[in-house]
């Protein structure tokens, strides 16, 4: 890899600023001085110091992130702000992407990542990894309806859906539910109880696999998943 491409990656600045910075004889491999961005290096087996600091090289960066409403789960649109608009300098520059999406008006947990294949893993139909949703909803749940989705039900275009887990969290005119799934339609949650004639007014994915939304992460705010919650999510 050319280091000047590495250290703009690492979050050191444009390639203009790494340039001026190499320049100025700060950037170290194997102990030598390095002034040419064009250089190239090994990140796993070469030594590279910044101002007598080691540069931690990392190829690829997973986040979570509570997506607020309103955003849209693109990597870029000419209309509305997409959750890669949210995203620091440092982690934008890794050119990562939503895993999967969440509707512009859902909120919730949300994977962005540059790793294709562990992308693949969470959101290949073939995996079945489960999503959790907690939703207001118009109308009163019922036992019938957790009976309903347990064994799926079918869509406004004839799809019947895989099993769901249905848990009432309150009942009455507006209710509160807990909805797991194991697939992805489009507006599937929205769709499955206007199945059963109910509207959702509001919804928010909370759990991916096994892993919960952090409770400390504010909406539109996110940060890197630690090499557990990695694992986590991979079954590992």
């Amino acid at each position: 890899m050319r280091m000047d491409k590495l250290l703009a990656n690492m979050g050191f600045g444009t390639r203009k600023d790494v340039k001026k910075l190499m320049k100025s004889g700060s950037v170290h491999v194997n102990g030598e001085i390095v002034k040419e961005g064009k250089v190239h290096v090994d990140p796993e087996k070469d030594l590279i110091t910044v101002f007598g600091e080691k540069v931690e090289y990392k190829s690829h960066v997973y986040l979570m992130m509570n997506k607020p409403q309103g955003v849209i789960s693109a990597t870029e649109d000419t209309e509305h702000e997409t959750v890669i608009d949210l995203l620091l300098y440092e982690h934008a520059i890794y050119e990562p992407f939503p895993v999967g999406r969440l509707d512009k008006d859902t909120e919730g947990f949300l994977l962005i990542t540059n790793d294709g294949q562990f992308s693949h893993s969470l959101m290949s139909p073939k995996k079945h990894v489960p999503k959790t949703y907690v939703a207001t909803v118009r109308g009163i749940v019922t036992e019938e309806d957790v009976e309903q989705f347990k064994q799926g039900v079918t869509l406004d275009d004839g799809y019947k859906t895989k099993p769901g887990e249905l848990v009432i969290l309150q009942q009455g005119s507006i209710s509160e539910i807990e909805l797991t799934i194991t697939e992805g339609k489009y507006h599937q949650v929205k769709r499955m109880f206007e199945a059963v004639d109910k509207k959702v007014l509001t919804l928010k994915r909370t759990k991916i696999g096994d892993l919960t939304l952090d409770p400390e992460l504010e909406l539109g705010t996110y940060r890197e998943l630690s090499e557990d919650e990695i694992d986590i999510l991979l079954g590992r």
